[in-house]
């Protein structure tokens, strides 16, 4: 549970409000800053490994359109509903495992295969985004 949530579901005096942040302070979210600092520098990593794989630009903003609502560009993030994976959302993650082995961690192995999957299934990511927008999924 984040602080956030922590202070949200808090209904209490001042006092007891300050003794939870102290608490959860203590407790590790100090520790917070490094993830989310590295899940920034990995979203412009992810962002500029597609772009050099993608030199097409307006190939490059549909599928950049798609990954910022499917993952935000996290190489993590996974559909707690589906189990979709990573940063376009493979159904099922391991689906990936055919661009390389590194599938679960790998920005670049990631965009590949959502690439080719992209350009198979609807012609380019552009055609997938256009669906996409139809449908609220590609």
């Amino acid at each position: 549970m984040s602080a956030v949530s922590l202070f949200r579901r808090i209904s209490a005096p001042k006092k007891a409000l300050a003794g939870a942040a102290l608490a959860a302070a203590t407790a590790g979210t100090l520790f917070a800053a490094a993830p989310a600092q590295a899940a920034t520098t990995s979203t412009s990593s992810a962002q500029a490994i597609a772009k050099k794989m993608i030199s097409d630009s307006a190939q490059y903003q549909c599928f950049s359109n798609i990954v910022d609502h499917e993952s935000d560009w996290n190489v993590n993030a996974t559909n707690a509903s589906s189990g979709a994976y990573g940063l376009v959302q493979a159904l099922p993650g391991n689906k990936m495992a055919s661009a390389g082995s590194d599938w679960q961690t790998n920005p670049a192995t990631q965009i590949k295969w959502g690439l080719d999957y992209m350009k198979e299934r609807y012609g380019s990511p552009c055609g997938a985004w256009s669906f996409w927008q139809s449908n609220g999924w590609y």
